[in-house]
């Protein structure tokens, strides 16, 4: 069985849309554009969620690699 590095995973979800916890508790969804070796993501569309509701619409953001907990594909 083979084991994938977190980067192939990203690679594998750029231009999908995915859902991601940040440190605090806010939720972030929207379509990975970009990300760097310090797992900054850009993502693009991007909305802010509440209990799984749209709070937010935000566009185009920059998330610190720092703040994420975790990434799963929606």
């Amino acid at each position: 069985m083979s084991q994938e590095r977190p980067f192939d995973l990203l690679n594998k979800v750029i231009g999908q849309q995915v859902l991601i916890k940040l440190k605090g508790g806010a939720s972030i969804r929207g379509k990975v554009t970009s990300f760097d070796a310090h797992m900054n993501i850009v993502l693009d569309a991007a909305e802010e969620l509440n209990d799984g509701e749209l709070k937010a619409k935000l566009g185009t953001i920059l998330l610190r690699g720092g703040n994420i907990l975790w990434i799963s594909p929606v």
